[in-house]
Formats: C-alpha cells, structure tokens, sequence
C-alpha cells in the first residue's frame, strides 16, 4: 500500500511540475450577431477554465445583451427607448454598459474633430443607410436641414458622476446610433469572456472588427489581411500585420452605397454636412488596444479624409493605414505608429 501511495504521489508531482498540459488545440467557434456574423479562434493548452461548448453559451449570451442594449434595429432595446423618448432635458438612468459606449464616442468626437458623431443618425436614415429604410434617393435640401438641426454631440448629456449612469437630450428628435462603435464594443466583451477562462491566445472577429492576444498555432502573432479594396467584389489582400494585444477596425466607402443620375452615395456620412464624403480615401484600418476604439476611429477618421486623417493619427499617434483612389489605381500610405507596428508584423 506504501508503495501504491508513493507512486500516486510522485505521478501528482510530476503533473503539477509538468502542469501536465494536454497538446493544444485549436478551438473554432462562430455565428451571428448585431446583423453580421462572428468568428474566434482559440488555443486551449489544457489552462483554460471551460469547455468549448460552455464557453460558446457564455459568449452567446454577452452578445445578446449588446444587442439588446444598443441596437436601433430591436424595437425595444435601451437604444431604441431612448430614442423613441421625446422628453427634453430629462436624465434617463442608462445601464454602465452603454454608458461606456457613449462615453467613449462622445471621447473620440473630439479626437476626430467631430467626425465620429453618433447623433447622425437621423441623416443617416434620411439616406437609406439605417433602419428607416428609405427609398434610395438623394434628399432634397429641406429635408436635409431639418435633420441637421437634430444632430450633434452638444445635444445628448451623459452624467458618469452618480451611482447610475444619466442620459438626456437637448431636443426631442435626438437619434443615437452606435453602430459606428458597438460591434468593436460586442468584440471586447467576447475578449473578456475568453480572458475569465484563462485562455491567453485568442483572435475574436465581429463583422470585420477585430481583436487578438498572444499567439497562433505556428507560435506567431495573429496574421490579420487589411483587404484591398476595389468595386468587383472579389477579395484581395493588401497587406497583412501580425496582431497581438491589439484590435484593428476597418472602414471604407467601396461596399456601401447608392448612384442617381450617375452620382455615388457612400453610406459615411459627414455630420457637419448632412453629405455622404466625397473625398478619395477608399478604406482605413485603425490599430487600438480596444475594438470599441479601433471601431470608432476608423468610422472617424474616415469621415475626415485622407490628409486630416494621417494629420490626427501622427498628432495621437494612432497607427493607421490608409488606402486612396487615384487615376492610376489605388495607392498606401501610413502613420508613423502603424510603420513601427508592420515591422514587428512576425
């Protein structure tokens, strides 16, 4: 029987000596979420809290909570209550949650200059580019005006100082609309869920938002393609960089529009025009240590333009890379930052 024991112990110390790890395996899960569908990948070396099985449910059931709090598509999710909510200058109690959000939109509305503003709504579904789902025609100049007259960061308040977070609205007809930053948001919090069942290599995508940590099965950073943007559809590689404790948000123009009488519309609107933008940045891909942020950069700076974008990002130093229409075809630049992160790219 001493003997018996002795063995078991030894083969007990051996594993906690060995942490006795199982080969890892690569964990695939997928589905769909905020109207566009999502993809992780994960190493489970043995270390991670649950099972695959459990761990999906778990991320299931975060997203459905994003989606319930901030989309403008669910009738009655937070989102949807406050904007259907025509009471003026009436603090309404907001989860922390969407508090976070909006904080960091209204943050990032300074940092672009005003580019990102999640009040655009209202013109944004003027165009036919939301919920609304107007009939895909150029608004007439009174129409425009009247939106206009809806939107801006001055016209919602957001009190962070209370227990629970406030929000209001200047004027009744106030629209938010977080789909410029929620999705970065949903990608974070799947992160989050990983991280509490200790994985430590894990790549999450929501709908082209992205956000990785440590690394792949080849022991490498995780290799993301920044795609090449054209009008045929197909999809191309432009560039790829290795990602790792770090998210990385995509906007462009190329996807997304509608023409009448031989003009195009882009979906990215310029709050403080009402317009679509007209300028000839085709995509830009935004690095952050957050998919919220990345997601709400990229839909900012786009909205800019080339020149002040590369402007903002080399005075933040955010790393960036951007790509432009041209006569000859379509032609790269990037930010002082993104250069020193593609040289790490491995």
């Amino acid at each position: 029987m001493k003997r018996i024991l002795s063995g078991l112990i030894a083969v007990i110390l051996a594993c906690s000596l060995s942490a006795c790890k199982k080969d890892p395996e690569i964990i695939s899960l997928s589905g769909k979420t905020m109207g566009t569908t999502y993809h992780i990948r994960y190493i489970d070396d043995g270390s991670v809290k649950e099972n695959s099985e459990k761990t999906h449910e778990q991320i299931e059931v975060v997203l459905k909570d994003v989606n319930q709090k901030m989309s403008t598509y669910i009738k009655d999710s937070e989102l949807s209550r406050f904007n259907q909510n025509t009471q003026v200058n009436t603090p309404i109690e907001i989860s922390s949650d969407f508090a976070k959000v909006l904080q960091e939109a209204i943050r990032l509305n300074q940092v672009t200059e005003g580019s990102l503003d999640v009040t655009v709504g209202p013109v944004v579904n003027l165009w036919g580019f939301g919920p609304e789902k107007r009939p895909e025609r150029k608004p007439t100049p009174e129409q425009l005006a009247e939106r206009q007259s809806w939107v801006g960061i001055d016209k919602i308040h957001l009190d962070m100082s209370g227990k629970t977070p406030t929000l209001s609205k200047a004027v009744p007809q106030v629209y938010i609309d977080l789909s410029s930053i929620a999705k970065g948001f949903g990608v974070d919090q799947v992160a989050d869920v990983l991280e509490q069942n200790h994985v430590q290599n894990y790549m999450v995508e929501i709908g082209g938002e992205i956000r990785a940590k440590g690394k792949n099965a080849e022991n490498k950073a995780w290799q993301i393609a920044i795609e090449k943007p054209n009008n045929t559809g197909e999809r191309a590689v432009q560039e790829v960089i290795g990602l790792n404790n770090m998210a990385m948000a995509t906007s462009g123009d190329y996807r997304i529009y509608f023409e009448e009488n031989g003009q195009r519309f882009a979906h990215e609107i310029d709050p403080k025009t009402g317009y679509p933008i007209q300028h000839h940045l085709a995509s830009i891909t935004v690095l952050a240590p957050s998919s919220m942020t990345a997601d709400g950069l990229s839909t900012g700076l786009f909205v800019l333009g080339e020149d002040k974008a590369l402007e903002v990002a080399e005075k933040e130093n955010i790393p960036v890379y951007l790509i432009m229409k041209t006569e000859q075809g379509f032609e790269a630049k990037m930010s002082s930052a993104f250069q020193k992160l593609l040289a790490n790219k491995e």
